[in-house]
């Protein structure tokens, strides 16, 4: 068979958002905010920490000692907020700093036994609640939009730290 009679069928283009709320970049902002916030009030309640006290205790958590610009670059959170919630989580014995052997200038954060206890605390928490929440998906679902929200963060490219105050 040639094919001869079959014509293919354009796909629908999609419309561009012509309101916020169709934004795809602005729906991914607030589903984002929305999770966060919900695990960061059972993270505030039980452990006193800030969102981005946490986010710092994650990474390090997942990563080990890291320089604050590293860890500005792995979160996309600007040196301040990274910077303060760095001296908070020294200033709880949650984490210590120590010269990093690479270079004469900069310090590595790395979590204490009682940061690496805590983030033993929240991570079942977290996991407790990413179920809830995402338990609207099927588990395919889910494996989906791992995949896509990767890919899509991968388009993005990549960001220096020191870009992310403009």
């Amino acid at each position: 068979m040639s094919g001869e009679g079959i014509t293919a069928t354009p796909m629908p283009s999609r419309q561009p958002a012509k309101r916020l709320a169709d934004f795809l970049p602005y729906q991914l902002s607030v589903a984002s905010n929305a999770v966060s916030t919900r695990i960061a009030e059972q993270y505030r309640k039980r452990f006193a920490l800030k969102t981005t006290e946490w986010r710092i205790m994650a990474v390090l958590g997942d990563s080990g000692p890291l320089t604050q610009r590293e860890l500005s670059q792995q979160t996309l959170m600007d040196k301040v907020p990274v910077n303060r919630a760095c001296k908070t989580l020294e200033s709880r014995g949650l984490a210590e700093r120590t010269p990093n052997a690479k270079d004469g200038r900069s310090h590595l954060l790395a979590l204490t036994a009682e940061g690496k206890a805590v983030h033993a605390g929240i991570m079942p928490l977290a996991l407790k609640i990413e179920q809830e929440l995402f338990s609207v998906l099927s588990e395919d679902e889910r494996v989906a939009l791992r995949d896509m929200l990767s890919r899509v963060r991968d388009n993005a490219g990549d960001f220096d730290a020191e870009s992310l105050a403009d």
